[in-house]
This record gives C-alpha cells, sequence and structure tokens, in this order.
C-alpha cells in the first residue's frame, strides 16, 4: 500500500487506566507499553480481569486513558473526542471483530447490506461495493449463495467469518480481534486461525485477544502476556512457549488445554501442533 507512514501502526505507551471514582477507582491497566508493526500478528494472552479488553477498548476510543499515550496510524488519538474517534474508525484504519459476531452484524439486514456498509459510509460506489464484498467474502471461504441470507440463519462459524469479511473490507490497518475463536467448535477454529495466519502477506496488523495460548501461538509473531494489569512478558511466540520467564506465563504454557490436554479433540490438535512446529522453526 503505497502512501502509508512508515513506523508501528499501533504504539502504546506507558498506558494506565482506571475505572470507577474515588475510593472505589480501580486500576485495571499499569504501565503498558507495545507496538506493532505492519503484517504483524501479536497475541494478547491473560486470564480474565487482566487487562485484555480493556487494552483493546482504550485502542478503540471506548474508554479513555489516564496517562500514556496511543497512537494509530502516526496519529496520537488518546485525547481524540467522540467526533474525532467517529472520523477515524470511518475510515477504516482499525476495525474490531467481536467474539460474539451478532454483536456487530444487525440481525434484521442481510449478509451483503452488512458487509457493504461500511463502504457505502466511505462513499464507495455500489457497484465497486459489490465487487469487494465477493472478493472478502472468498477470502474467508464462504459462499455468495449466503448473501442473501440474515445472520440468524447463519451457522456461529459462518457468523464469525463473515464478521472477519466485514472488517477486512475496508482494507485496515489494524483489526482487534476478541476472543474470535473461543465460541466455535474445533474445525471452525482452525478454519479461522488459519484465514488470520493468512492475512499477514497484505500487510495488516493483527491484535489477537484470548485466554487461549494453544490458539495464539499458531498464528502469533509475538505474545504479550498480561497479569493483574501489568505487561509481564513480551516475546517472540516460539520463545514465551520454549523459555516463559515469568512465573504466570509458565503456568498458562503448563495448562494450555490445546497444546498439553489429552481431552482436546485430535483434529484441532494436530492441526495447532503442525501450525506451532512450522513457527518454532521458522
Amino acid at each position: 500500500m503505497s502512501g502509508e507512514p512508515a513506523g508501528p501502526v499501533l504504539e502504546v505507551t506507558g498506558l494506565d487506566v482506571h475505572y470507577g471514582l474515588r475510593r472505589r477507582r480501580r486500576q485495571a491497566l499499569h504501565d503498558v507499553s507495545l507496538s506493532i508493526a505492519p503484517g504483524e500478528t501479536i497475541g494478547i494472552i491473560g486470564e480474565t480481569g487482566s487487562g485484555k479488553s480493556t487494552l483493546a477498548r482504550a485502542a478503540l476510543g471506548l474508554v479513555r486513558a489516564s496517562s500514556g499515550s496511543i497512537v494509530i496510524d502516526g496519529e496520537e488519538v488518546g485525547a481524540y473526542g467522540h467526533r474525532q474517534w467517529r472520523a477515524l474508525r470511518r475510515r477504516g484504519v482499525i476495525q474490531y471483530v467481536f467474539q460474539d459476531p451478532l454483536r456487530s452484524l444487525d440481525p434484521d439486514v442481510t449478509i451483503e447490506t452488512s458487509l457493504a456498509e461500511p463502504l457505502l459510509i466511505q462513499g464507495v460506489s455500489r457497484q465497486e461495493a459489490a465487487t469487494r464484498v465477493r472478493a472478502f467474502l472468498d477470502r474467508v471461504r464462504l459462499s455468495e449463495d449466503l448473501l442473501d441470507r440474515l445472520p440468524g440463519e447463519l451457522s456461529g462459524g459462518q457468523r464469525q467469518r463473515v464478521a472477519v469479511a466485514r472488517a477486512l473490507v475496508t482494507e485496515p490497518r489494524l483489526v482487534i480481534l476478541d476472543e474470535p475463536v473461543s465460541a466455535l467448535d474445533s474445525a471452525n477454529r482452525v478454519q479461522i486461525l488459519q484465514i488470520l495466519k493468512e492475512l499477514r502477506a497484505d500487510g495488516v496488523a493483527l491484535v489477537f485477544i484470548s485466554h487461549d495460548l494453544g490458539s495464539v501461538a499458531g498464528v502469533a509473531d509475538r505474545i504479550a502476556v498480561l497479569y493483574q494489569g501489568e505487561l509481564v512478558e513480551i516475546d517472540a511466540a516460539a520463545d514465551v512457549i520454549r523459555r516463559p520467564q515469568h512465573p504466570y506465563t509458565r503456568l498458562l504454557v503448563r495448562s494450555a488445554p490445546t497444546l498439553h490436554s489429552a481431552a482436546a479433540d485430535r483434529a484441532e490438535r494436530e492441526t495447532l501442533r503442525a501450525l506451532l512446529r512450522a513457527l518454532l522453526h521458522a
């Protein structure tokens, strides 16, 4: 993509986020710093309450930072107001994929309408929008036969792939995915992970938020570990898996179900192991 600014797509420096007021004030993030380059996938791992979703919400302008800076695509956005955030989102620079795709897909409009809407908002013609919708539907391995259907008529895996296509159709610089595979069965999970892995060649930066280290390890270039609101470890994915430094990270590696559990589905386990072997020997 010509004309793109050099440097990280997302750069977070010394980020603090608090919730509540006065005596009930609680710190959700403390002094978090990380950056993501074009085409890089970074996995954000941690238990519930570790600050993963708060970090995503801060990067999306849904919560305000108490201190620190957030730079997206070369723009300092930490002090942006509602109108500035709306303009940034309408440009399609940053997109978000929910764990539950029904939160982002209008249940009363067709899949084609949902996919075309972000493009029409940008001023793209209906003809070009229709062409791009079909191209990105193909990218996520879905048939054009689904375009006339409503979200409720699709399976969970199909809805999640539509949500990914909707995030990609504006050709964003950064996509944040919040637990994108946790609600899916093993076959759909592997399919989504493979689609995400292929996106790196397009220069899209991905933030993959999850509590499942096994899923993240197969697609992430680097893994960042959050614990009680602090970034306790960040390194190449292979190094985090083979040589975890923090005690909490070591616990995550030992307990990762898709890496170690005998009860994990065999097909998924073998696929994730193959992805992990490729990563470790890259």
